[in-house]
């Protein structure tokens, strides 16, 4: 009988992925992703719904003796790019809309936190569809360049390449805003 699905050892997945424990598991880890890809508040649910949908109809692609996250974020990322495009076919603008919170603690502290992460979230939809996957991929997420590689079907130095644009442009994006 199946367990829970360990977040810690997604290797530890039966040879038929059973999507159900995936969703459980990793819903969390999959609505980060697509935030963190880009895509609008307003269509998170959506697109995470679709992003299970993809696993369901992909199951028997997926290789138990790897890791479960590169290969969702490979979906995620696909999924993230595709939605931009049909938003601007439409002619549609992305922006992201924060979610409501209630402040907690020091006011002023609030509005600096809430200031700088309007600043990076900024700075990473400057950065080009294949350098954010990668830049988040291995500076949020703590993926290997290996993983990333094989999540997003790149050669290594290809993901190497992106990453190492990705910071340069993020440092002269901060060195630019300092000198505001």
């Amino acid at each position: 009988m199946a367990g829970p699905l360990d977040r810690t050892l997604p290797r530890a997945l039966p040879a038929a992925l059973d999507v159900r424990e995936v969703y459980d598991a990793e819903v969390d880890f999959v609505w980060r992703s697509l935030h963190r890809l880009g895509v609008d508040a307003r269509d998170l649910a959506d697109l995470t719904q679709e992003v299970f949908v993809v696993v369901h109809r992909r199951a028997g692609e997926y290789d138990p003796t790897r890791p479960l996250r590169p290969w969702l974020f490979g979906i995620c990322a696909g999924l993230a790019r595709n939605h931009r495009r049909r938003a601007h076919r439409r002619g549609e603008r992305l922006i992201a809309v924060p979610p409501e919170r209630v402040a907690e603690g020091d006011p002023e502290a609030e509005v600096e936190r809430a200031r700088r992460r309007e600043r990076g979230r900024r700075m990473l939809d400057a950065l080009d569809p294949e350098k954010r996957a990668v830049f988040v991929m291995f500076e949020v997420e703590g993926m290997t360049g290996a993983a990333i590689a094989d999540a997003l079907g790149l050669p290594l130095g290809t993901v190497h390449s992106r990453l190492h644009a990705a910071r340069k442009q993020l440092t002269a994006s901060l060195a630019e805003e300092d000198d505001r």
